[in-house]
């Protein structure tokens, strides 16, 4: 599939923005702090509900508005579609397609998108919370009902967590048991799925994985990834990286099998629960291993390693929508990547992209891009986004309100907020933002609860 046309309203630092763009490569390229990350984030966010750079909607609001609208032309094919979401500052944000409402969450089964950035480096190398997003994004583009399944799992997640901390704060532990029962059976039913669709996907993703290895570091390495499950022993969680992996399944895992383990675990762990007020076992504490040559990548690869195994994670991502995705080739966003790789890197990468039906690149310096990647340019200067092969064939001027003071038109350039985490699932997924006040990761352990749900999109 592919985006023949965006339009933007209040969205960044874009107060109105129009945009053709052809199949096949398309590079937006220009300063730093133009808005180029914008345009690709605005389509990145139809696919995933979420930014790549910030953890909550509002940010990708402009400064002084109530709310942004992304439109974008989807084309699969024979079928073209209008897809358009508004992303409400506060309250529930809203979509449509065909000018049709529907639930922001069914926005994946029209747009799929794999995007590779700057802040995928802490895929590798940061915490559990960014891994767990990255592979609960990918499972809502494959199976969208899952992104329902996640955010009633964070509901349900913050709810058992409330009682929690009421039960530690009054004392009254043994009166809350029977009402924590009713909590755990739905959190064991929610979570169970979660955990086998997890397990399911990511050995799907395995031999994926390893080919993409090869293919970007161009060398032979053992490269494979697995889950790792809280409720089959230890804390992935809390755990360092150099710390004995526990809770590897060797079988593949079914719903009840995890039912099963995940019941085992919070009778286990009732005892801590109730102390430290806060749910230490669930797919909202798992893992996910990254290994090269038998050692976890993260502690122990090096920093070329490190952004090979980054970039095959994402080339395995878009392969696997490639296989398995009813429409078609995914959307492929390079933002601001090949700036972050050396000379090899981006020849290997950009070969492995080129055949995608329509790929997306960012980049403030036009030599970094692969040639075989700049067929369609749009240079955006000042405020003036000026598409295709002239400098004055077909420009459209844009309103802007200035770049980067307010962390608005920042192009993945920190003044955004943006993370290490490169967090921007914004509830979307079991580790989503408002569960126990953290995210529904369970990291902050004594935080009030907060947030919305996946549902709302904010």
């Amino acid at each position: 599939m592919h985006v023949d046309h965006l339009q933007l309203t209040d969205f960044r630092n874009y107060r109105e923005a129009d945009v053709d763009l052809a199949r096949g490569p398309n590079l937006f390229v220009g300063r730093n702090g133009q808005g180029k990350t914008n345009l690709v984030e605005a389509i990145g966010y139809l696919s995933t509900l979420g930014s790549h750079r910030v953890p909550t909607d509002a940010a990708l609001v402009r400064q002084g508005c109530d709310a942004a609208i992304v439109r974008a032309r989807l084309a699969h094919e024979d079928r073209s579609i209008l897809a358009e979401v508004q992303i409400n500052r506060t309250g529930a944000n809203r979509a449509q397609v065909n000018r049709s409402a529907i639930k922001p969450r069914e926005l994946p089964r029209y747009c799929t998108s794999v995007l590779f950035a700057p802040e995928d480096l802490a895929l590798v190398r940061g915490e559990p919370a960014g891994r767990r997003r990255m592979l609960d994004e990918l499972l809502g583009q494959i199976a969208p009902r899952m992104q329902g399944v996640l955010a009633d799992y964070d509901r349900t997640l913050r709810q058992r967590n409330t009682l929690l901390k009421s039960a530690r704060a009054t004392g009254a532990k043994a009166n809350a048991l029977s009402t924590l029962d009713v909590w755990d059976e739905r959190l064991v039913g929610l979570g169970a799925e979660i955990v086998a669709a997890r397990d399911h996907l990511t050995r799907r993703l395995a031999p994926f994985v390893a080919e993409a290895y090869a293919t970007v570091a161009g060398a032979s390495h053992d490269a494979s990834i697995a889950g790792v499950l809280s409720i089959r022993g230890g804390d992935p969680e809390a755990a360092a990286a150099t710390d004995p992996v526990l809770g590897t399944p060797d079988e593949p895992v079914t719903v009840a099998s995890a039912a099963e383990a995940f019941t085992a675990a919070l009778e286990r762990r009732r005892r801590d629960e109730l102390d430290r007020g806060l749910t230490l076992v669930g797919p909202h504490r798992d893992d996910v291993l990254f290994q090269l040559n038998g050692l976890p990548a993260r502690g122990y690869a090096s920093h070329g390693e490190s952004w090979s195994f980054a970039l095959a994670i994402q080339l395995a991502s878009a392969s696997i929508l490639r296989a398995e995705s009813n429409l078609g080739d995914p959307i492929i966003i390079l933002d601001d990547v090949f700036a972050e790789l050396d000379e090899s890197r981006r020849e290997r990468l950009g070969n492995a992209v080129a055949d995608y039906e329509q790929v997306l690149i960012t980049a403030a310096v036009f030599g970094d891009v692969p040639a075989q990647l700049a067929a369609h340019t749009v240079r955006i200067e000042a405020g003036t986004i000026v598409t295709d092969e002239a400098d004055t064939s077909r420009a459209s001027r844009q309103e802007t309100d200035g770049t980067g003071a307010d962390g608005t038109g920042a192009d993945a350039t920190g003044a955004d907020g943006t993370g290490a985490d490169g967090t921007g699932a914004d509830g979307t997924g079991a580790d989503g933002t408002g569960a126990d006040g953290t995210g529904a990761d369970g990291t902050g352990t004594d935080a009030d609860p907060t947030g919305t749900s996946t549902e709302a999109g904010t």
